[in-house]
């Protein structure tokens, strides 16, 4: 059953269009991804969808009965009430529905009631069929759903008479999640909702997710969130969008492949029009070959001219470089001690970095992983320990904050002013490879979005050419193409990477080395997330193995998202030698077609047909390749299915 559809829609601010013929369509139980650009319009389509903004023309149809819950990037709950009066405003309904079948009972327990049979049995009749609709509607279960919502969502350690508007803008945006999620609706709608969630939190919210039984519509910049959830993926670009089948890396490989199969078709038409046009010009004007020639030129009149294939729009361009190397020993911290207040955050910590690791920082919201990286740049006083740094360490550091840049200054001058030495027009090349070109580099920095400030960040960080990057989720603000150009930047650069991050595809592709932080303690795993898994996942196994023997009752726990780790992994490398099997196919095919056409165009030469062995040698050739293509084609068909 369709329960979403958008037909044609079109949305334009002023003279400027952002969404142009958008097609969309959603079935019950789809999970739908919508990607591209920053500014590309996907939340403008979702507020579209909500009823939040109004569209040019168009149309958008929702069957009658459809309930949709929308979720706004970075919408804070506010509420006057506790943590949990508020998750129990979403069953209001099945309260008031508890508090008839309570009086009914009572009215049943009336002696009054019971000399009237037939009053009674009505009453009764009444009394089952709610309490029927009640069982259906989850009414025996409401409470423990909102503790194991609220667990999953971090909640878990929380007081919940806590009122919400004593917590943080974090805190309020997974409450908003939270309660969006109890309420079930048919059209789940959901704009970044992975912002503010560690990864305990996100892996919990994709088994959430992953067994939701109505549909999701959703926008994230998490590929390994998209991967795990949705099933379709539709890109907004240049005002259009454009549906592929399957998670984010198979819409990835798609649309490079789509890119090239439209690239090749418009190739080969040129190169059959530009022998059209040879053709006819050089025959048009003899008698013996002028009808030939007409033919040919009405041929191409009729012929539907292809338009190149557009590209994928432009990318920002840089690397990091360093302007000497650093000793072995990048940095040597031992017996860390930071607090705040009476609350300490960790003790005891020891952490060592090598020249060349590539370290990632990971734990829980809270853990202390920021603190940490402040304290290494002294941002945050130690109250116990020492941090020692190796000969020729330069830092650049990159904070969360940077992203919020708050300056008056131009672009252009927020650059230049810390490289004042530089010549302009070599500032204006940086700022041009982070996407700030023509006035843009005029803007005022505090006017800027947050993937601006972010890039302008990047660059200020890639212009020290230091040799140890420090960095405090890199990712966040960033669409996910500047992502990939960030993580291709980071992995040829030739220094040293301490990091914390939540993205774990970003995870995957930079560390080389986990470091857990949890409960003031480090923990390291010599490997990338995956592997970090895997261990935990082991370990876990461990855990239960000896509380069996030691005959203790095992009781069930979320484990790490590891789970079909191998059977996906060599999924996907299935998965990619079909792709790569199809793609070999579609190329010896376009080139036994193209042998074809050149040996069919030949035995219209009169010098070639008139010449029988040659002639035959030439038919030959075209047998042998429809032969092949045959075969081919059937091979094809079985590799689709």
């Amino acid at each position: 059953m369709i329960v979403l559809q958008c037909i044609n829609i079109s949305k334009s601010f002023g003279v400027d269009p952002i969404l142009s013929n958008i097609k969309l369509d959603i079935q019950t139980g789809e999970r739908v991804a919508l990607v591209g650009r920053n500014g590309a319009g996907k939340s403008t389509l979702l507020k579209i969808i909500a009823g939040q903004i109004s569209f040019d023309s168009g149309q958008l149809m929702i069957p009658k009965g459809i309930e949709l819950g929308y979720l706004a990037q970075n919408t804070g709950l506010e509420s006057d009430l506790s943590i949990w009066d508020e998750m129990l405003t979403v069953f209001k309904p099945l309260q008031r529905m508890e508090k008839q079948i309570r009086e009914m009972e009572v009215q049943m327990a009336d002696p009054a009631l019971l000399s009237d049979q037939a009053k009674y049995e009505k009453l009764l009749k009444e009394y089952d069929q709610l309490q029927l609709t009640f069982k259906d509607k989850g009414g025996y279960q409401y409470e423990a759903d909102i503790r194991g919502v609220l667990a999953g969502m971090n909640f878990a350690d929380f007081d919940y008479q806590t009122k919400i508007s004593t917590l943080s803008g974090g805190q309020k945006t997974r409450l908003a999640l939270a309660k969006l999620l109890l309420t079930k609706p048919d059209i789940l709608i959901l704009d970044e909702p992975t912002n503010h969630l560690d990864i305990a939190t996100l892996t919990w919210l994709e088994q959430y997710l992953v067994s939701y039984k109505g549909a999701i519509l959703i926008v994230s910049h998490d590929r390994y969130f998209l991967d795990k959830i949705v099933t379709e993926v539709v890109e907004i670009s240049r005002t259009k969008s454009t549906k592929y089948p399957g998670n984010y890396s198979a819409y990835l490989e798609e649309k490079a492949k789509r890119y090239e199969q439209e690239l090749k078709q418009f190739e080969k038409q040129q190169g059959e029009i530009a022998k059209l046009e040879d053709f006819i010009q050089r025959n048009i004007a003899r008698a013996s070959t002028t009808k030939r020639a007409q033919s040919r030129r009405k041929q191409l009149e009729k012929m539907t001219l292809l338009d190149r294939p557009s590209g994928s729009e432009k990318s920002a361009s840089f690397s990091f470089d360093i302007k000497r190397q650093s000793g072995n020993e990048v940095i040597r911290a031992t017996d860390l001690e930071v607090a705040y207040g009476e609350a300490t955050i960790f003790q005891n910590l020891e952490l060592a970095v090598d020249k060349g690791e590539s370290v990632a920082l990971i734990g829980p919201n809270g853990a202390g992983k920021t603190t940490l990286l402040k304290t290494l740049m002294n941002a945050i006083p130690l109250k116990k320990g020492s941090i020692k740094f190796g000969s020729n360490v330069t830092i650049g550091y990159y904070d969360q904050e940077q992203a919020n840049l708050k300056s008056n200054k131009s672009v252009l001058h927020e650059l230049w002013d810390d490289y004042s030495l530089e010549p302009e027009k070599e500032i204006r090349t940086v700022l041009g490879n982070f996407l700030f070109t023509g006035d843009d580099v005029l803007k005022p920095v505090s006017a800027l979005s947050g993937g601006e400030k972010a890039r302008l960040a990047l660059a200020k960080l890639m212009m020290q050419k230091a040799n140890v990057l420090i960095l405090d989720e890199p990712t966040n603000h960033l669409d996910l193409d500047a992502k990939e150009v960030l993580e291709n930047a980071l992995i040829d650069y030739p220094g040293t990477l301490l990091f914390v991050s939540h993205d774990r595809y970003f995870l995957n592709r930079i560390a080389t080395r986990m470091a857990e932080l949890e409960n003031g303690q480090m923990t390291n795993y010599l490997g990338d997330y995956d592997y970090y898994l895997e261990k935990k996942d082991e370990m876990y196994q461990r855990e239960q193995l000896d509380l069996q023997e030691k005959g203790h009752v095992v009781t069930e726990s979320i484990q790490p998202d590891k789970s079909n780790y191998i059977q996906d992994k060599e999924a996907k490398k299935l998965e990619r030698q079909r792709l790569r099997r199809i793609e070999e196919i579609e190329a010896r095919i376009e080139a036994l077609e193209l042998l074809c056409a050149e040996k069919e165009e030949a035995l219209c030469d009169p010098d070639v047909y008139s010449d029988h062995e040659k002639a035959q040698l030439f038919q030959q050739e075209i047998d042998n390749s429809k032969l092949e293509m045959d075969n081919l084609m059937e091979e094809w068909e079985q590799l689709q299915q």
